[in-house]
């Protein structure tokens, strides 16, 4: 007997994806006999593959253009799912409702005219992980847990840390300079905690590389371990490590998810109250401008 298929979609970007992990290790709970598939973006396989809530990963999320449209259309009708978790709820993903018309599958999202819509009003104004709570709820899952990262397993010995560390995510959305914390206030940041002996340890990748450089021209004793992670490294490092002080960007939702004791830098650019981490211990510290906040502020926050 062939096993009933499952699809869901989760497309982007860290954060909300490690968000949905919770509702993902859920739904592999619910449908426990069934052949489950995620269709995401190549940059968020790995991490999800290792997670072991699906036994098939596609990478073809964001098609670009007709012919691409057209391959994933093809994909998708020809695996004949049963159901389709829409958990990135977008205008994007619901299309793909559409794109299995005609006879399309149970469907749990927004698209119109699907058959478990989350109609809550209150959607749009509640957490992301109480929004996707709901969503699964009005389809028949109730035992929604927040997300386990425990699968994250990584050998951290390789880079060389001197414990005990605290974490400092710089970084953020390059189109979103607002949301940053000034980077001389965390040279600052990371010159005062070497001087209470505990190691700065910078995450990040990319152009973030400038960023740690920075720091490190203002504690000497900083670790770069820019565009050396995996986001199954962050989890490891997150468990090891004193703290992690960082901008509302992705890694932060990984380190606070993996039990780390999380510091999150918000301005008014974002709502906490909508995307903050979510974790054991995770504290929000937010200012209309972040260059507002100083210092001072976030050793107590750390030393409460």
């Amino acid at each position: 007997m062939s096993r009933t298929r499952i699809l869901v979609i989760k497309l982007s970007a860290l954060g909300d994806v490690v968000m949905a992990l919770g509702p993902m290790q859920a739904i592999r709970r619910h449908h426990r006999d069934a052949h489950i598939t995620i269709l995401t973006t190549p940059l968020y396989a790995p991490f999800l593959k290792e997670a072991g809530v699906a036994d098939e990963v596609w990478t073809e999320g964001r098609p670009k253009g007709i012919r691409a449209t057209l391959a994933l259309r093809r994909k998708l009708r020809a695996a004949e799912f049963a159901r389709v978790y829409d958990l990135q709820t977008s205008g994007r993903s619901s299309t793909y409702f559409h794109l299995m018309r005609p006879g399309p599958p149970e469907w749990s999202g927004i698209a119109r005219g699907c058959s478990h819509p989350h109609n809550d009003p209150r959607r749009d104004f509640i957490h992301t992980l109480e929004r996707q709570s709901g969503q699964l709820a009005d389809a028949g899952i109730h035992d929604v847990a927040p997300p386990d990262l425990s699968f994250a397993r990584s050998d951290i010995a390789r880079f060389g840390l001197r414990p005990p560390f605290v974490l400092l995510v710089p970084g953020g959305s390059a189109h979103r300079p607002e949301k940053r914390w000034p980077v001389e206030n965390f040279g600052a940041l990371a010159s005062r905690l070497s001087g209470k002996g505990l190691q700065p340890v910078v995450l990040g990748a990319g152009a973030e590389m400038e960023l740690a450089r920075a720091i490190a021209a203002m504690a000497p004793d900083a670790l770069s371990l820019v565009d050396r992670t995996s986001f199954i490294d962050i989890a490891a490092l997150g468990r090891a490590a004193h703290a992690a002080i960082g901008n509302d960007t992705g890694p932060m939702h990984v380190l606070a998810a993996s039990g780390c004791r999380s510091i999150a830098l918000f301005s008014s650019a974002s709502d906490p109250a909508l995307t903050a981490p979510r974790g054991r211990d995770v504290v929000v510290l937010q200012r209309a401008r972040l260059a507002d906040l100083t210092v001072d502020e976030v050793l107590a926050a750390l030393e409460r």
